[in-house]
């Protein structure tokens, strides 16, 4: 059976700030799931089907999903604009997820003069799509209307920059940006900023409301035919890369249910398979995937909430937990357990603190689960985990309603901590309700995810920086368990100043030692990207074995996969 997928950093789906465009999971396809397993149930083998009238330079994708419909909204900075506004707006610099590398775009790279200033070269000979000149005016034209326009500075840009500028060095164009204060990793955060065109948008009224129907951008793709059913794009014949641009068209439909993606022929979809073997190669059309880790799916105690403010009870709700096994309930055996570091292994092999004993893996001990919960008041009496007045630990966990992987994960977290004798119940929510809850710290524990955002410093410092705390009952945009450490913010305090990529690594280091020793969530396993693709009519997908990009489908890393695909047909 199939899900959609769906982010796996909670600040990825709720927050506004850093790199956080929701890793979208449409809730659609459950009785598909259903539908699936029936087949699976009836020894049914699914084949895939494509639609001969889809030419061999054309794509099907399953990226956007319409409620039910699809709104003519190409508007990059609104939350619902269609997917495709990702393959015609272009950043400064593409910053993969997975592999944690910026690739030079619309910038030919940046350099930082000192901590608080960063100079963007710009590319030269690039066009927007009507045919006008990309400039340096059009980058600091962006960044002024989302100073403007507070509301579209969804990356959160404004609350790091000071003032920004044009000019010229050796004949080319430069922005620079200066900063409010030092903060390196700022400038990879400013990078990725969608660019729009000057000549249009300062036109525009109210970028606010405006829907942009008529998009202009600079990258591979503008728009063609557009229904309220489905769309397509077209190839940008004046694409500053066009030559690397193998597809001529890309068809995205409204309606992308996980039979469809099966059996219809679709080129390239992220969406978890149950059985990925039989439901998806076995169905034929040369079908392939790949499921590199994405994230790190985690258990956030609300430490604001005794007894989960007490560390030993973390160290022993942790040690009490065959982490493999939450990991193959939830996600069939595709993923691995999570160490307790929040490195995402093996994207960030090469950060992970050498000290950290197994990579940070924890395996089950009861009896050292034990000690720590003896240090923490509670005893094993009568098969219950009871604390000094005999009350048995009794809390809930909250995942939400829909999440099925989730909730499989944590249905298996709920049978051990219930064998060692602790009252687990579960609760499942609405989304919207579970992401309320989480932003307001109304919750005992609840199902999530860290890291994965292609940053070292993010990763950590939408955990554990206590910039984010808000009282219980106010909204946080990261940090929801709410975890503070002096000490924490000073790491992250020294990793903002710093340019040097070994001072960093080391600073790394002992944020992971935070992670290990005080547990401000429980890792469980890594969260996938789950990437399916056909080498039907085109090639050069993301794999294990050239894993540039993520498999995803949306935010700017497919301008990477869009750029690198060779058509099979190529004569």
């Amino acid at each position: 059976m199939m899900q959609p997928a769906r982010p796996h950093s909670l600040g990825a789906r709720l927050a506004r700030r850093p790199g956080r465009s929701a890793w979208r999971r449409s809730l659609t396809g459950v009785s598909l799931i259903v539908a699936a397993a029936v087949l699976s149930a009836c020894s049914i083998q699914i084949q895939s089907a494509p639609d001969p009238s889809i030419p061999d330079d054309t794509m099907l994708v399953a990226a956007d999903n319409g409620s039910p419909l699809f709104e003519r909204n190409f508007n990059p900075y609104l939350a619902n604009t269609r997917i495709a506004s990702w393959y015609m707006y272009e950043p400064l610099v593409v910053l993969d997820n997975v592999t944690g590398e910026e690739t030079p775009w619309l910038s030919t790279g940046y350099t930082l003069p000192d901590p608080s200033t960063i100079v963007f070269p710009i590319r030269d000979g690039v066009l927007w799509s009507d045919g006008e000149d990309f400039t340096a005016e059009d980058v600091a034209f962006t960044f002024q209307m989302l100073k403007d326009n507070p509301a579209l500075d969804r990356q959160g840009i404004w609350s790091y920059i000071e003032s920004v500028e044009t000019g010229g060095t050796d004949g080319a164009e430069t922005v620079t940006v200066h900063l409010l204060e030092a903060d390196v990793p700022a400038a990879q955060l400013i990078a990725v900023t969608q660019i729009v065109p000057e000549h249009i948008w300062s036109e525009v009224e109210d970028p606010g409301t405006f829907r942009n129907p008529d998009p202009v951008g600079t990258g591979p793709y503008t728009l063609g035919n557009f229904a309220a059913q489905q769309y397509t794009v077209d190839k940008n014949p004046d694409y500053w890369q066009a030559d690397k641009v193998a597809a001529e068209h890309i068809i995205l439909p409204a309606t992308n249910t996980q039979l469809d993606v099966a059996t219809k022929g679709y080129d390239w979809a992220y969406s978890f398979i149950s059985d990925v073997e039989g439901a998806w190669v076995d169905a034929g059309n040369q079908n392939t995937y790949w499921f590199p880790p994405g994230g790190t799916i985690a258990l956030f105690p609300n430490l604001t909430v005794a007894p989960f403010d007490d560390v030993n009870l973390r160290l022993g709700l942790s040690a009490s937990l065959d982490r493999a096994a939450v990991g193959d309930a939830a996600a069939e055996g595709y993923m691995e357990p999570a160490g307790q570091t929040n490195i995402l292994l093996p994207n960030q092999a090469d950060y992970l603190n050498p000290d950290i004993p197994d990579s940070g893996l924890i395996t089950a001990d009861t009896p050292a689960a034990l000690e720590h919960f003896a240090a923490a008041g509670y005893t094993q009496q009568d098969g219950k985990l009871v604390d000094a007045a005999g009350q048995q630990l009794s809390f809930t966990i909250t995942t939400a309603n829909g999440y099925n992987d989730w909730l499989k994960g944590v249905q298996e977290v709920q049978k051990q901590w219930g064998a060692i004798g602790i009252d687990v119940k579960v609760e499942t929510p609405q989304p919207a309700a579970y992401q309320l809850a989480l932003r307001n710290g109304e919750y005992e524990f609840a199902m999530g995810g860290t890291g994965g955002t292609g940053s070292l410093f993010r990763d950590f410092n939408m955990l554990l920086s206590s910039e984010y705390l808000k009282p219980v009952g106010e909204e946080a945009s990261n940090n929801f368990e709410r975890f503070s450490d002096p000490a924490a913010d000073e790491i992250l305090a020294q990793f903002r100043l710093s340019t040097d990529e070994e001072e960093q690594k080391e600073l790394g280091y002992q944020l992971q030692q935070i992670v290990y020793e005080q547990i401000p969530v429980i890792s469980l396993y890594y969260g996938g990207s789950w990437g399916l693709f056909s080498d039907a009519k085109f090639t050069g997908w993301p794999s294990d074995a050239d894993p540039y990009a993520s498999p995803k489908t949306y935010e700017s890393t497919p301008l990477l996969v869009l750029t690198n695909l060779k058509a099979v047909n190529d004569d």
